[in-house]
């Protein structure tokens, strides 16, 4: 390999101590203007996340308020399963993408489906109790999300109503009261109809190119729509993926 020139004296003296020394701060610039960050162009997979969101929560509160009866556990296992596959896959696009907010609550979402469906199937001894912690320890995750997630608002208010649905859903299997178990319902119920908007929202939004239903983006969120390509590149040789370690 041919060693590059010293650009002062004071170069000539370091190499002829060390002629393979090489001092990144020196010939930095000349890298950055080699490098090139190759990015392969994805569809956003979070109108599918969404959407999958409103109808598991539509068939679950139903179990929960009754409109289905505890019988149709097994059935509804079965529905919910497909489900945890659908979010995993739109999680691991999300992160392909690199919206880490967005993968983390795709992949969040999928937990609960794939712990429902296994439960509501297989219904193992102490299963309600086990079921009832689980959803009250991932409110308090979701929560955290939420905290991430406030420039997004459409992603945020989602989280505003899963949270209490889930929260109460959990106190529900623990307690075992039914009052609970249909207020959780309402929260599901509701949380259906959030994540079906967000979920047109994003759709129309991909179709148009462009926003058409208002998603309240604010901040580094609404920049990284509205913005320039320049506020894309900002630091991106410290995102995840191009820098060395995560």
């Amino acid at each position: 390999m041919t060693d590059l020139p010293p650009s002062h004296p004071h170069d000539a003296e370091a190499n002829a101590v060390d002629p393979f020394a090489f001092d990144p701060a020196k010939y930095e610039p000349d890298l950055r203007s080699m490098t090139r960050i190759v990015l392969r162009p994805i569809g956003s997979p979070l109108p599918l996340g969404f959407f999958t969101v409103a109808i598991d929560s539509v068939l679950v509160s139903a179990l929960l308020w009754g409109i289905l009866p505890a019988a149709d556990r097994q059935s509804v296992a079965l529905i919910v399963f497909p489900a945890f596959v659908v979010q995993l896959v739109v999680a691991i696009f999300a992160f392909l993408g690199r919206d880490s907010i967005a993968g983390t609550l795709m992949l969040s979402f999928a937990t609960p489906w794939l712990v429902d469906a296994l439960v509501f199937y297989l219904d193992p001894p102490g299963s309600s109790e086990a079921l009832g912690i689980f959803l009250i320890v991932f409110s308090v995750f979701a929560a955290l999300i939420l905290v991430a997630a406030l420039p997004k608002r459409a992603l945020a208010a989602v989280l505003v109503v899963a949270i209490p649905r889930f929260l109460l859903g959990g106190i529900a299997e623990v307690t075992g009261l039914d009052v609970m178990s249909k207020v959780a319902a309402v929260f599901g119920f509701l949380l259906a109809a959030v994540a079906l908007y967000t979920a047109f929202a994003l759709l129309l939004e991909e179709v148009k190119g462009e926003e058409v239903l208002p998603l309240g983006r604010s901040g580094a969120a609404r920049e990284a729509v509205h913005g320039n390509l320049a506020f894309q590149l900002r630091n991106i040789e410290r995102q995840a993926g191009v820098r060395r370690t995560l």
